[in-house]
């Protein structure tokens, strides 16, 4: 009698990734910009996506700048680029976001860059991402923590981003920006004294170059 195992295994996979590709299709969003949300019991929250009850929440100003100016660009990076908008969360004295950094830059990816450094920051980001580990990249509404050319590769071409850099000559990336700016409600000075004095900085996810892309989109793979 022939097992039907491998066979249920394999579409169980597929329907995975598809299920995957679906969720960052339905949940992307053109623009980035954070709000902070306090519940009833006084909670501090953060979130990139507008909640539902408006009034409790309060965006963040200046969080949303730096934002990609698409529409200079060729069209099939037009499209990737306004469906699936690439967020890269990095911290100084980080070697794992200075190597995604690069590559993002050689591959030729528009992105926004948002520093995490101050005490504000760090509460936003963990409320944001749930973790302390950097780089974090987002890919739409897709999360990847730690930096892997191979895992990263494997996101940017299903999201349809050309695998080599079209960007034109005179193409500028938006300058880093602080994920809490400077003068916005919840915000700390640079040396991140203000707020919870028991933070401690996001740690450095260590690089993974070659590690294989385990459980992320195959080749050819489309959201």
């Amino acid at each position: 009698m022939t097992s039907t195992r491998p066979f249920r295994s394999h579409l169980s996979s597929r329907v995975g990734l598809l299920a995957l590709g679906l969720t960052l299709l339905a949940a992307s969003t053109p623009s980035w910009a954070l709000y902070k949300v306090v519940g009833p019991n006084g909670e501090i929250t953060y979130t990139d996506r507008p909640p539902a009850d408006a009034r409790k929440a309060q965006p963040l100003k200046g969080a949303s700048s730096g934002t990609v100016e698409a529409s200079n660009l060729p069209y099939s990076l037009q499209q990737a680029a306004t469906r699936y908008p690439v967020t890269f969360y990095t911290s100084a004295r980080c070697s794992p976001c200075d190597q995604g950094r690069q590559f993002l830059t050689r591959r030729g990816i528009p992105f926004v860059e948002k520093t995490v450094n101050t005490s504000a920051d760090i509460r936003a980001y963990k409320g944001l991402t749930g973790t302390e580990e950097l780089p974090t990249l987002k890919i739409g509404n897709q999360q990847i923590t730690g930096f892997g050319e191979g895992e990263w590769s494997s996101y940017l071409n299903a999201a349809g981003y050309p695998q080599e850099s079209m960007l034109p000559a005179n193409y500028r990336a938006p300058e880093a920006t602080a994920l809490v700016p400077l003068g916005s409600s919840g915000s700390s000075d640079p040396s991140g004294s203000a707020g919870d004095s028991r933070t401690t900085a996001p740690t450095a996810s260590p690089s993974s170059s070659a590690k294989p892309p385990a459980g992320n989109a195959p080749p050819g793979f489309r959201f």
